[in-house]
């Protein structure tokens, strides 16, 4: 097997290989993914961008943002989720695949053809580039729950599709899901974000939203599922920093049929994402306050009420809640927020032009893609920066301040529970 001159430094025989296509290794078949056994501590780069007005943005935009992070990276992880991409598909779940070989393939389209009709199953589009190697079958399909089987299963829509994206991470051998959402899609591997854009054809897709990330491994090698956004239904998340509650965080995740099975920090902030805005229907604004919370002596030092409901949600969600340094940025049809950790540990900086919002980790982004900015400013810590597409479902419970007992109701799911709090 060949691997990639940038892999050198790491233990390749431990690292994950697609060169061979029909799954016939001459000996035990490779894992597709192992925590690396060393850390290496670096930088990573991010950035997201989003037209409130709903205009549509080339990817070029979005790689333009990230060739000048270039050096925030080292080559091992590239990628990008876009909103509003696929318009002759609004209504449909879109499963962009990674393949190991063959035989991974046809189990994924197993459980494809048992769960969903598929309207559509295609290559994903890519062209040759330079410094792209050994990437894994790519494939993209555009489907819908069986009507029978949903019905069945008395499950959403959403909860079905969760369901099946956490049955082939953790069932499917050589088989991953890097993204799952509607008109929406993420296009990820090993290269530099430039690279990986390129190779992607990201120039010819058009989005409202883009979010973009330049890796720099720090306790996971550099393979292709490993890099960012990490996705699931449309939410994606790209990520600057190590969360080092992921242990923790993971074991929580799993008290709510969520299983953490790629081997990366990332991961969790995702599902937390998910479990708190989709199924307990938090507003974004707490939602933020629950993952990036507040010291006990800031809270000490509020007004009753807010006290009360700050230590509430550390109590409800003490242990969803992310430790160490980050800069995230969460892509979802509607918006995008950015948010860092409670010190600010991790850079962000944000911008806007008009009715373009836009952060990343570096000023130079932004320079680069808005002309003029009206604005520029560094947001503080544990403050999210929130971008709304006008004229778009808001697909967050709102953005108000519950009470600690409403909290409470998030989880257990009582009577009275927020979903009866108006929005204002």
């Amino acid at each position: 097997m060949t691997y990639d001159p940038l892999l050198e430094r790491m233990p390749t025989s431990r690292l994950p290989s697609f060169s061979d296509r029909e799954g016939v290794f001459g000996g035990e078949r490779p894992a597709y993914a192992e925590e690396s056994p060393f850390k290496i501590h670096g930088g990573c780069g991010l950035m997201g961008i989003c037209d409130e007005s709903g205009k549509l943005m080339s990817g070029e935009t979005a790689i333009r943002a990230m060739a000048v992070q270039r050096d925030r990276g080292n080559g091992l992880g590239g990628g990008y989720a876009g909103y509003g991409i696929y318009p002759e598909f609004p209504d449909h779940f879109c499963f962009h695949m990674m393949y190991h070989d063959l035989a991974a393939k046809e189990a994924a389209e197993a459980v494809f053809d048992q769960y969903f009709v598929i309207d559509l199953a295609e290559p994903m589009p890519t062209r040759p580039v330079k410094g792209i190697s050994d990437a894994p079958l790519l494939w993209r399909y555009f489907l819908a729950p069986d009507p029978h089987k949903l019905e069945m299963a008395e499950m959403t829509a959403e909860d079905y599709v969760v369901h099946t994206v956490m049955l082939i991470n953790s069932k499917v051998d050589g088989a991953y899901v890097a993204s799952s959402g509607k008109n929406m899609g993420a296009f990820k591997g090993v290269g530099f974000p430039e690279e990986i854009g390129h190779y992607y054809i990201l120039e010819e897709y058009q989005g409202h939203t883009w979010v973009g990330h330049n890796r720099f491994p720090t306790n996971t090698p550099g393979w292709w599922g490993g890099a960012h956004p990490f996705t699931l239904l449309d939410w994606s998340i790209v990520h600057n920093g190590e969360i080092s509650s992921y242990g923790i965080n993971s074991r929580y995740l799993e008290a709510f049929g969520y299983k953490c099975t790629l081997g990366t920090d990332t991961e969790v902030a995702a599902y937390l994402f998910d479990l708190m805005l989709r199924r307990h229907k938090l507003p974004m604004e707490l939602a933020c306050k629950a993952l990036a919370s507040p010291l006990w002596s800031e809270i000490d030092r509020m007004p009753e009420d807010q006290q009360a409901l700050m230590r509430s949600l550390r109590a409800v969600y003490g242990p969803g809640m992310l430790n160490g340094p980050f800069a995230i940025v969460l892509g979802f049809n509607g918006g995008m927020l950015a948010l860092n950790d409670r010190i600010k540990l991790r850079p962000l900086v944000a911008a806007r032009q008009g009715s373009v919002l836009m952060v990343a980790s570096e000023e130079s982004a932004m320079r680069e893609v808005l002309k003029s900015p009206d604005k520029v400013w560094t947001p503080k810590a544990g403050e999210p920066v929130i971008a709304r597409v006008e004229g778009m479902d808001w697909p967050i419970h709102g953005d108000l301040h519950l009470s600690a007992s409403e909290v409470s109701c998030a989880v257990t799911g009582v009577e009275n529970s927020c979903e009866t709090v108006e929005v204002v």
